[in-house]
């Protein structure tokens, strides 16, 4: 999810960095360079009227076409003069990035001198690099039995063969990515060559075949040929290999987790929760750039287990457990905490790891089990446990009336008593487990000042155990600077903004100097819907005693008063109902008590119900029903609210949630005081965002969840309608993006009475080697399923990185914030930029928390001819439009609804999920959608009364 407007700032997840697509466009000339309680209350109604004084009754059982013009292209023609553009889907070659329109932006207000968290990296043109692929197997496989070796062997074999025989195969020469691919300093033999290996010094040797052949021998010349721009075509094989050997070191020495390097060692400070360690360590990745290939190292904190003896283990995270025998009372919550765990082996020397499978159900004293005769002539003899332990290694086991580990697997039995079991190092330890403290603990080492950010980046690419570590980076005849890159940045001048008065006019307002925020203090919105047809659910938990019931008459005195302040009229609510919470999670009742609530309203005053504002005891799962009820079933929006918020009934809070309420009611709580750059006087724009939300790493079967939206008014663009469509598991690639942006330009013409004749599409989430997918499929299916005959609008296509390590740092603390960020509005569109294609990194946001993350726009195609100032100040603009905060956002609000969205698709497929006839025989009507497929459209589709409203917010 997108960073949650309140502090829309700080580290976010990083996430690999694709290879690099390259090229230029065809119109751009050459760049110069749940505590649940049973049962439900008796239901009640409000007394109708507006006044303050009341109290609640006792409870009760054809559009216009537009054209583009024929006319020659020149930078100074206006929009509606510029020629059309070729259809990608009517254009055979394959399209690629539009090159940079000049040397970057000119506007600032600010020019702070920034530095960045890339260190450029020199290498030798002349010089090559040999890629050779891998293929290591068992020579004699066993029968019957699967022949995959782990990829932690894989490595270790590899290492074997090369410490046998350094002269033909010099380890610090090659770079080894665990798999299949070695790449070279120096020429190594290739051929089969065979490598006995043992896990253990007790373990029988395997014998395995190495087979190592060259692929091809890759010349830096290449590289340094397209970062100087005199070819387009990105050599990405080469990158793949520098980037391999910058990791090699790292990867020898720390644990990798993904494609993070932490280190193994701690400090005594540096333990959130007990039997726990927060471990520091980088991601790091080579991006070409202006000033030539640099390598990206950004810090990140993980939570680890620590290196201990399951039975200390124990004593860390099983509440009760003090010793041993206690694993007998406490059996199922041992059992819970040690399923899936790694843990290595005491009573003999081994570098093998088990996976704990369980507890055995007999005490250790009582494991028997049958040896055969290693040479076949006597039968099998059965021995104890505590004798085969005393006669093979010479040990006593100490803890005999508590069961053993099962470290079996594919259904052997491989029993080992806890006593000689350790956990292995570098296991990673599920944040959501974390108790509150440890996560605010994780949180507070993760969100470092910039400062502090800066020094410990600088230590890292320093160290021994990092990239540049060692003599391996050396061997390649690559050098790296130890200096962060200084570069001139450039800050927007925030945009004028429209606000409403309490009397009703349209006032113009400067925003704050330093953090770019307003407030509604003697202010309103500039469209404010009242709220006059509503009702008020209370969702209680009798079970959670430290939380008081809900004050209605206090709630909604409160909220009257403080949208009275911003000259908004709030009726008192036309039904009241109680509920228990866990009704939420009950579909067939939750919709019955939906649809009541509904009828009642529609009876009491015979108009449609507006909106359903629902107080929540805490937060509960259940919610995601409410959301999948209400707005694909019902038909109706609601508003959702924690119980001690509401209680307290604080003006800021109020007036937040009224913002969210007329945002989804159709409202307008803040617009631009003038129109955006570039569009100035021309027809009609909408602002398009997407994104693709993707199910947790480990779940293989549900679908991906894509997600599409787009403004329906123009010149204001602040007003969003949604689409959202499920599709194949891990699928980045759209399926049915043309198909959803042809609905929302219907649904545009509809309220608009034309179409919009410029389209500017934002893309969320895909790497740079996915901008050949977003251009050559993505964008094709746009262009035909939108273009008719006398309708085909220009688009610009821009996508949005949030999952990127690139930092910006004020140089000097005059050139930054009070909390030692960049300022609002920050650009850089120079020397860490691409070569010659468009893109640059803005900050829009006020980072109070942490080190601020600016996004990285990366502009693919571009039909309108924007220039570097033109866009940046664009984006930064349309941030000042996100309905839910007074302060501008870190993101373009285009691809922040689109997150929503996707995410709240997300929801409903997990509503699928927990009512599905394998997990549930109630709840018919949802099993008979789930049924079908998680693929069904129609259990995902918004219901038609919702979809061109901002239900999401």
């Amino acid at each position: 999810m997108p960073p949650s407007p309140a502090a829309a700032q700080g580290p976010g997840e990083t996430s690999s960095r694709g290879a690099w697509g390259g090229g230029s466009g065809p119109y751009r000339p050459p760049a110069p360079a749940a505590a649940q309680d049973p049962g439900e209350t008796s239901r009640g109604a409000w007394g109708g009227g507006s006044g303050r004084g009341w109290r609640p009754s006792q409870p009760q059982r054809a559009p216009e076409p537009c054209t583009d013009l024929p006319v020659h292209d020149m930078q100074s023609l206006k929009l509606s003069e510029l020629p059309a553009v070729p259809s990608p889907a009517r254009t055979k070659s394959t399209l690629l990035p539009v090159r940079r329109p000049d040397r970057g932006g000119k506007q600032a207000i600010q020019r702070p001198r920034l530095l960045v968290n890339h260190f450029p990296v020199m290498f030798n043109g002349n010089s090559m690099i040999i890629h050779y692929d891998v293929e290591i197997k068992l020579e004699d496989p066993p029968k019957g039995r699967s022949t995959k070796i782990p990829k932690s062997h894989l490595r270790m074999i590899k290492d074997k063969l090369f410490s046998d025989d350094p002269l033909r195969f010099p380890l610090s020469s090659t770079a080894y990515d665990g798999e299949k691919n070695i790449f070279s300093a120096v020429e190594l033999d290739t051929g089969t060559f065979k490598v006995d290996f043992s896990i253990g010094e007790d373990t029988k040797s395997c014998s395995y075949t190495f087979t190592i052949k060259e692929v091809s021998k890759l010349k830096f010349g290449k590289l340094k040929e397209y970062l100087s721009g005199e070819v387009l075509s990105i050599p990405r094989d080469i990158l793949q290999g520098l980037d391999l050997v910058m990791k090699e070191n790292p990867s020898r020495l720390r644990i990798p987790v993904g494609r993070s390097f932490y280190s193994p060692s701690y400090d005594r400070v540096d333990t959130p929760d007990g039997g726990i360690i927060a471990s520091r360590g980088f991601q790091q990745s080579l991006k070409p750039t202006s000033q030539g290939l640099a390598l990206c190292l950004d810090y990140s904190v993980l939570a680890f287990h620590k290196r201990l003896p399951i039975i200390d283990f124990l004593k860390e995270h099983v509440r009760g457990f003090k010793y041993a025998p206690d694993v007998i009372r406490l059996r199922v919550e041992v059992m819970k905490v040690l399923m899936g765990l790694k843990v290595t082996v005491t009573h003999r020397v081994t570098k093998q790891k088990y996976t704990i499978a369980g507890l055995t159900q007999k005490a250790t004293k009582d494991l028997t089990f049958n040896v055969e005769d290693p040479e076949g002539k006597a039968p099998p003899k059965q021995i104890s446990i505590l004798e085969y332990f005393k006669e093979k290694y010479d040990r006593e086991i100490m803890h005999k009336d508590i069961p053993c580990l099962d470290l079996g697997k594919s259904n052997k039995k491989n029993y080992v008593p806890m006593e000689f079991c350790i956990l292995v190092e570098g296991q990673r330890y599920p944040k959501e487990s974390l108790s509150k403290d440890g996560s605010t603990f994780l949180k507070n080492m993760s969100l470092a000042a910039p400062r502090e950010r800066m020094k410990t980046i600088c230590e890292m690419v320093r160290a021994d155990d990092g990239p540049c570590g060692g003599q391996i980076a050396e061997n390649f005849q690559i050098q790296v600077t130890k200096n962060m890159t200084k570069v001139d940045g450039r800050v927007i001048g925030p945009p004028l903004l429209k606000l409403g008065a309490p009397n009703g006019k349209i006032n113009q307002v400067e925003v704050d100097k330093e953090k770019r925020q307003w407030n509604l203090v003697g202010k309103s919105v500039v469209d404010g819907k009242p709220i006059e047809r509503w009702a008020l659910l209370d969702f209680f938990s009798s079970a959670d005693r430290s939380n008081y019931s809900l004050d209605p008459e206090r709630f909604v005195y409160n909220l009257g008063t403080r949208c009275e302040k911003l000259g908004i009229r709030v009726d008192d609510p036309l039904v009241y109902r109680r509920a228990a919470l866990w009704v939420l999670s009950d579909i067939e009742r939750l919709r019955s008590l939906l649809e009541s609530v509904v009828a009642e309203a529609e009876k009491e005053n015979q108009g449609k119900l507006q909106i359903i504002v629902c107080v929540m005891a805490k937060k509960d799962p259940g919610y995601r029903c409410l959301k999948w009820l209400s707005e694909t079933r019902i038909g109706i929006l609601t508003q959702c609210c924690l119980l001690s918020h509401a209680n307290k009934g604080n003006d800021q809070y109020l007036a937040n949630l009224y913002l969210k309420i007329n945002a989804k009611l159709g409202g307008s709580n803040v617009e631009l005081g003038k129109p955006l750059p570039r569009f100035e006087g021309e027809g009609h724009v909408m602002f398009v965002g997407a994104d693709v939300n993707h199910p947790a790493a480990r779940n293989s079967t549900c679908p991906s969840i894509a997600a599409v939206v787009a403004t329906v008014n123009w010149p204001a663009a602040n007003r969003y309608a949604a689409r959202v469509c499920p599709q194949y598991h891990r699928k980045e690639t759209i399926l049915n993006f043309g198909t959803m942006c042809r609905e929302l330009i219907q649904a545009y013409a509809r309220i608009n009475k034309v179409k919009p004749q410029r389209i500017v599409i934002f893309r969320d989430g895909v790497s740079e080697g996915q901008f050949d997918m977003v251009l050559n499929e993505e964008l094709s299916d746009i262009k035909a399923a939108i273009c008719e005959e006398h309708y085909c609008p220009t688009i610009t296509l821009v996508v949005a990185q949030k999952r990127h390590q690139t930092r910006l740092f004020p140089e000097t603390p005059r050139d930054g914030c009070s909390h030692g960020n960049v300022p609002p509005g920050t650009v850089v569109d120079t020397v860490i930029s691409h070569p010659f294609e468009f893109d640059f990194y803005l900050c829009s946001h006020y980072g109070s928390l942490g080190t601020s993350k600016p996004t990285h726009y990366y502009v693919l195609w571009d039909e309108h001819r924007f220039t570097s100032d033109q866009l940046q100040e664009l984006i930064y603009n349309l941030c000042f439009t996100f309905a839910r905060c007074t302060k501008p956002v870190s993101l373009v609000p285009p691809v922040y609804y689109a997150d929503l969205v996707a995410y709240r698709g997300r929801m409903f497929q997990e509503v699928l999920l927990d009512n599905s006839p394998v997990s549930s025989a109630s709840s018919s009507s949802v099993a008979s959608s789930s049924s079908v497929s998680s693929f069904n459209n129609q259990f995902y589709r918004v219901h038609p009364d919702l979809e061109n409203i901002m239900f999401f917010v």
